[in-house]
């Protein structure tokens, strides 16, 4: 059975809305919520930025049922490993054990604000696998040390440990983090339908695979429905979503949203529509996310693309959606 969740975009919407997003996507009936993470959106007509976490908290007052998950999550940076660790902890408590901390090397755009840089490629890998040793360490409960190349922890212990520990899930786009970190995370995350990146870490969790034992392989794609006009959803897409388009060993690395700017500045919005679905045909809609379980996902989250019609789209597509993805899931 694929599961189907909605993402609170936090680039796309301010938190009041994004509270009211999420109440509303869980009265529609999708499986889970996922919520980006950032200091910054990608482009300037997006808009928003507020505090992941603090909304967080309001949605998992907000909802009664329905999981909740960074997408994603850098604990290197902006945040020091064992504050995030902290977080989810205290996440998992407010929600009743319905958190997933989902957890990635990061982008520049949103870390380098903290005024130590961007590393290369390889060091951010060595840091986020140094993170991901500390946040387990403290999950399992004990006053923890830790003397690494990049991060260090002196007599640190989570005072308020929920009963049920928080499940990790990995973002991944290649083989060298998959090797180093998947060992330590419990669920797979990623934004392309890649059977050979589902196979590597099938490869690297040996019994642990993907869909064995609750373990997920998370997806998410964008989508820019409109009850009526085609093209009206491709100019929203082109306006708040042609960045998505550099791929992310492109988008990791510029830092501004003027850089993104000037990167996508020469995507038409032919481009954009022929990569996301826009419109309000939901079988085109269902075509763009049938890849994703074809390929070995589990779990899709869809991006709706434009903040101001998140409302009518969780009113009047979302139902009617869900119902037609799940019966062509199987």
């Amino acid at each position: 059975m694929v599961s189907f969740g909605y993402t609170l975009m936090t680039e796309q919407a301010g938190p009041v809305d994004l509270v009211r997003h999420a109440v509303a996507a869980e009265e529609a009936g999708f499986d889970f919520l996922v919520m980006s993470d950032h200091y910054s959106p990608w482009l300037v007509e997006q808009g928003h930025a507020p505090y992941a976490w603090s909304v967080l908290g309001a949605v998992a007052q907000a909802t009664t049922r329905i999981p909740l998950m960074t997408y994603v999550t850098c604990p290197t940076m902006r945040y020091h490993p064992a504050v995030v660790a902290q977080k989810a902890a205290t996440m998992q408590l407010l929600s009743g054990g319905r958190f997933t901390l989902g957890v990635g090397s990061g982008e520049n755009l949103n870390e380098h604000v903290v005024g130590a840089g961007w590393p290369a490629v390889d060091t951010r890998h060595e840091m986020l696998a140094e993170a991901m040793e500390i946040i387990s360490d403290l999950f399992d409960g004990g006053l923890v040390d830790y003397r690494g190349m990049h991060f260090q922890v002196d007599a640190a212990r989570l005072w308020d440990l929920p009963d049920q520990r928080v499940p990790i899930g990995l973002a991944v786009g290649g083989a060298q983090v998959t090797e180093r970190c998947a060992p330590l995370a419990d669920h797979l995350i990623g934004v392309e339908p890649d059977a050979e990146l589902v196979a590597a870490w099938n490869r690297t969790k040996g019994a642990a695979q993907i869909g064995t034992d609750g373990a997920r392989g998370i997806g998410q794609l964008p989508i820019s429905w409109d009850p009526t006009d085609a093209d009206a959803a491709t100019a929203r897409a082109h306006a708040q979503f042609r960045w998505f388009g550099g791929g992310w060993a492109v988008n990791s690395d510029l830092p501004t949203t003027s850089g993104f700017a000037g990167a996508s500045k020469f995507v038409r919005p032919e481009d954009v529509a022929s990569s996301i679905a826009c419109g309000p045909d939901l079988d085109a809609i269902v075509d763009s996310v049938r890849p994703f379980w074809e390929t070995g996902f589990t779990d899709v989250a869809v991006v709706q693309v434009g903040g101001s019609t998140n409302d009518r789209f969780l009113d009047e597509a979302a139902r009617p959606l869900l119902d037609a993805l799940r019966e062509a899931a199987g």
